[in-house]
């Protein structure tokens, strides 16, 4: 028993290693734009597509909700919406690093979840990962509540980009 807490200490403080110490791949250039006018979220591709005027400008890899497979129906199902929404805020002092809010529940997520008696939930982001773990380490899997969350350095590179009122298409 003691070996085997021993080989998984070992392994975990490999990994922790790796994470502070690897070599970060840089972020993909950026086309010169100054604005993105849409999002999309490919939630089973685990990809988030930033596009102007139809041009990609650029493509991160995504954590989502910790049950990511199908539409948010409810408070704490750790689902992420499906639909397009806007950016309808931006929060510099979040929990993760940096925040922007999509207008997630719309009327008809409103309207379904009065139906079924529960709380629609809402505060869906897109954000880093928490301040807590700091800028070293990009935390693995599907972690979220729900909401979409990139490394903090491809989050600074949304963070300029999106505006106010940028779509944000997310689906299956």
């Amino acid at each position: 028993m003691r070996r085997l807490l021993a080989l998984a200490l070992l392994a975990t403080l490999a990994w922790v290693a790796w994470q502070a110490l690897a070599p970060r791949p840089l972020p993909p250039p950026v086309a010169a734009v100054e604005q993105i006018d849409r999002i999309l979220i490919e939630k089973s591709a685990r990809r988030l597509t930033a596009s102007r005027g139809g041009e990609t400008v650029l493509e991160f890899p995504i954590a989502l909700g910790f049950q990511p497979i199908g539409d948010k129906q409810h408070e704490g199902d750790g689902k992420t919406p499906e639909g397009i929404f806007r950016i309808d805020r931006r929060n510099p002092a979040s929990a993760y690093h940096l925040s922007l809010g999509i207008d997630y529940p719309r009327a008809e997520d409103r309207a379904r979840a009065r139906a079924a008696g529960v709380s629609p939930g809402g505060d869906i982001f897109i954000h880093g990962q928490p301040n807590a773990v700091g800028s070293l380490i990009t935390l693995p899997g599907d972690w979220t509540a729900g909401c979409i969350a990139v490394s903090n350095e491809q989050m600074e590179i949304l963070w300029r980009l999106a505006a106010i009122g940028t779509e944000v298409e997310i689906h299956p």
